[in-house]
This record gives structure tokens, C-alpha cells and sequence, in this order.
């Protein structure tokens, strides 16, 4: 038993080991800002896409889900502002993660672990996004599979299982 009670700082490996955490929080941080600084700057591209699948007009001819179809321009744009605000925040929150993780890569576990409490908050508005925005919402309500142009369930997939394997990994333990 050891007459000090302070915890133990980490070793070498459980240092390279918060590194790459912390590096994969930070990559996320800078996806989900550039996401949304790109669809702030270049709006025109990602709102066409938002407008085509709202108003599904390259859904299959005859589809009888149709009637979920938005047409109002207004709707669109306040969809579109929605989704760059999540991106934001998505990216924002992870960036937060990681400054706080890097701070704390020295310190005992328990500290670490304090300081990486953000990311599965990260995570879920993440898959909020890209899983129920674009695959419940865009890809099933809105039929946005049917689409051989405006379809983006693909790319969504990478990003929030992406999310979801650094999420896991940063949580794993020392």
C-alpha cells in the first residue's frame, strides 16, 4: 500500500493512447465546422439538395408518398438553416471535447474521463443529423432512396458511423 493517496499519472502507452483520442475528437470538430462553414459559404449547392428532396421531385414517377412532399421555399430554407446549425454545434461541441482532453492528457484517469464528457453529447446531435435527419427523415419520410441524383444516405452513413466508432473508442477505458 502506498503511503501517497494521489492517483497515478499515466503511462507512456495510455498517453499515446489519449492522443489518438483526443486527435479523432479534434478531426470530428474540424469535420462537422467545415461542414457547416462550407454550407454557409457556398449555400446554393447543399440548398438545392435540401430542396429536391423536400419536395421530392426525383423520387420514382407515380409515388404515393408524395403527399409528404414540402413545396414551400420558406421551409425549405428554414430546414436548410436548421441543418447548418446542427452541423455547427455538431462541430463545435467536439472541438470543446478535445480542448478539454487535450488539457487532460497528463492527468490521472479519473480527471480524463471528466474531461471527455462531451463526446457522446457530440456524438448523439451527430447522429441526430446524418442518421435521423438524413436517413429517417430525408431517406424514409421523404423517400429521399428513391433518388438516383439527391440522395445522400450513403454519405451520412460514413459520417455518423464514424462518429459513433470514435465515441466508442474514447470512451474505452485506460
Amino acid at each position: 500500500m502506498s503511503l501517497s493517496s494521489s492517483p497515478a499519472l499515466p503511462t507512456r502507452a495510455v498517453l499515446l493512447s489519449r492522443v489518438s483520442k483526443t486527435v479523432m475528437v479534434a478531426s470530428l470538430g474540424v469535420f462537422g465546422l467545415l461542414v457547416a462553414v462550407n454550407n454557409m459559404t457556398d449555400y446554393g449547392s447543399n440548398y438545392e439538395f435540401v430542396r429536391h428532396v423536400l419536395s421530392m421531385d426525383t423520387t420514382f414517377p407515380g409515388n404515393a408518398l408524395k403527399w409528404r412532399a414540402v413545396s414551400s421555399p420558406v421551409l425549405w430554407h428554414i430546414f436548410y438553416v436548421l441543418i447548418i446549425a446542427a452541423e455547427f454545434l455538431t462541430g463545435a461541441l467536439f472541438s470543446f471535447a478535445a480542448l478539454q482532453m487535450a488539457r487532460a492528457v497528463k492527468v490521472p484517469a479519473e480527471e480524463f474521463r471528466s474531461a471527455r464528457a462531451l463526446v457522446p453529447v457530440a456524438t448523439a446531435l451527430g447522429f441526430m443529423i446524418w442518421f435521423f435527419g438524413f436517413s429517417v427523415v430525408g431517406g424514409e419520410w421523404f423517400a429521399m432512396w428513391q433518388s438516383h441524383v439527391w440522395n445522400g444516405q450513403e454519405a451520412a452513413f460514413r459520417f455518423f458511423m464514424a462518429m459513433l466508432g470514435v465515441c466508442v473508442f474514447t470512451l474505452q477505458g485506460d
